[in-house]
């Protein structure tokens, strides 16, 4: 893999799952990564991930979802309250109290994959998020998809007819599948220039500096 150039930008496969708190606070870090490298050429991809394959396609309650895997409310208040207090420190505004379901997420993931060749991957991605984290929207509702897509300026009937098939389902669902394969077992990861992964929201300067030494060669 050579270095990026300006004709070649650097590679950027972000593995996320758009229910995942720690990656939203891992793509506003990125956002500000980018920022603090300006001079560099990237292409960013949204990659799909399920953080939990098990909740079926018509999602379950929050509550239930909360209490079945850490036992109680209260026992996952205290990751609520250090993610608020770190999502504030980049602009995210988390209101958990405000999520009703834990969704299935394949059919946003259809949505992102469909965004892409749109040139709208990073505004679907922020909208989603938004809606999920701050506004407590079901993101598994074929509708909450459509007007989040038309909000962002997708062509939302289009979306809700797209929806409403199967069309890049399966395809989806390999994506994810090849995510596990590769060993990805949390999210985000950050897989630059196809070889390098860097794990976990990192702190902005600290994914700055990675992203300036592959670009440059200068990795080890």
């Amino acid at each position: 893999m050579t270095e990026a150039t300006s004709l070649q930008p650097l590679q950027i496969d972000v593995v996320s799952d758009v229910v995942c708190p720690w990656c939203y606070l891992g793509k506003r870090r990125l956002d500000h990564a980018l920022e603090m490298t300006a001079g560099l050429e990237v292409a960013v991809r949204w990659k799909p991930f399920r953080l939990d394959p098990t909740i079926p396609p018509e999602g379950v309650t929050r509550k239930d979802y909360l209490e079945g895997k850490f036992g109680s409310l209260e026992a996952v208040q205290p990751m609520h309250d250090q993610l608020s207090d770190l999502g504030r420190m980049e602009g995210i505004d988390f209101h958990f109290d405000r999520i009703t379901r834990s969704p299935s997420t394949v059919d946003a993931h259809r949505v992102i994959r469909w965004a892409e060749a749109e040139g709208a991957q990073d505004q679907i991605v922020e909208r989603l998020f938004l809606a999920y984290f701050t506004e407590g929207l079901d993101i598994g509702d074929p509708k909450v998809l459509s007007e989040a897509a038309d909000e962002i300026g997708l062509d939302a009937s289009l979306i809700s007819e797209q929806l409403a098939s199967d069309m890049d389902r399966a395809t989806v669902e390999a994506d994810i599948e090849n995510a596990y394969h590769i060993g990805v077992t949390g999210v985000p990861c950050f897989i630059i220039a196809g070889k390098y992964a860097v794990m976990g929201a990192q702190e902005a300067p600290a994914l700055a500096q990675a992203l300036v030494q592959i670009a440059t060669g200068q990795t080890a």
